[in-house]
């Protein structure tokens, strides 16, 4: 079985990969928006996906793709606790440019200011691809914020240890495919992730959609905006419940509907944790 994420090894996208799926083939892809259409394609037969950070909040490219583009559903998801290293060659050597993903710079953006006041920052696709471009030009005064697999993945020094700004630092992933795959990590709940697109018309209309869930007992764990895309101030809303009744979600669902509420689905998923070491 081939398994698409977002690469190169030594990210935390490839760790998840592999503890999810420790005896297939897993496959990396530059970016998030391709790992997604790689299993649109036909090419893996599940997806592995960044979805949000507990610091930094949404992964903007992951929802927006699957709402504007695609049908893709969510059957597990995989909390990973994150720790971010400073990378370089090698130990005691200035820092110039400091190289990682958007999220990991920002998680990690404190501490560098704090030591290496000077240093300027570079955004990279993922937190390994910083750590392979460290490897690649060891001459130059270069680090990377990565995982600590990434050290080992690419021959680096970890300068200082867990930078990240909070010490309870997640991020959620996303398993996409057509079924629950057999995931040997322990089961915290089950939960569903849909988009909300309200009615013009309808006043009140967030407070009527939100009601349809609250007046059945049914846990909402998130609740977030993004733009749609069609004209300044106009929304969809995506939303986490607690999916332990879902027989009264589905009844809210057609609430919705005869409110005039469109909804889609991005998956009834069971939630799973990989253990801190």
């Amino acid at each position: 079985m081939l398994v698409g994420y977002l690469g190169p090894k030594g990210s935390f996208s490839h760790h998840v990969a592999q503890k999810a799926f420790p005896q297939d083939d897993l496959v990396p892809y530059q970016n998030i928006t391709e790992v997604m259409k790689a299993y649109e394609a036909g090419q893996v037969d599940y997806s592995v996906v960044p979805v949000e950070n507990s610091i930094e909040g949404s992964v903007h490219e992951t929802l927006d793709y699957l709402f504007h583009q695609s049908e893709i559903q969510a059957v597990a998801e995989v909390i990973q606790p994150i720790k971010q290293q400073l990378l370089a060659v090698e130990l005691g050597r200035p820092i110039e440019k400091v190289f990682s993903h958007p999220q990991a710079i920002a998680q990690g953006k404190k501490y560098i200011r704090r030591h290496f006041p000077h240093a300027q920052f570079e955004m990279t696709a993922s937190t390994a691809n910083a750590a392979r471009l460290v490897a690649e030009h060891p001459d130059r005064q270069y680090a990377a914020i990565a995982p600590h697999s990434a050290a080992d993945e690419y021959g680096l020094q970890v300068v200082a240890r867990d930078i990240q700004e909070m010490e309870e630092n997640y991020t959620r992933f996303w398993i996409l495919g057509h079924h629950l795959p057999q995931l040997s990590l322990p089961q915290q709940g089950e939960k569903q992730t849909l988009a909300l697109t309200l009615p013009d018309n309808l006043p009140g209309a967030l407070y009527k959609a939100l009601s349809t869930f609250a007046w059945r007992g049914i846990d909402l764990t998130k609740i977030e905006s993004r733009p749609l895309k069609t004209a300044l101030g106009e929304y969809f809303f995506i939303i986490d419940i607690d999916n332990g009744q879902k027989n009264l979600a589905d009844f809210a669902f057609q609430e919705l509907t005869s409110l005039g509420i469109t909804y889609k689905i991005f998956g009834s998923y069971n939630v799973f944790q990989i253990p801190e070491k």
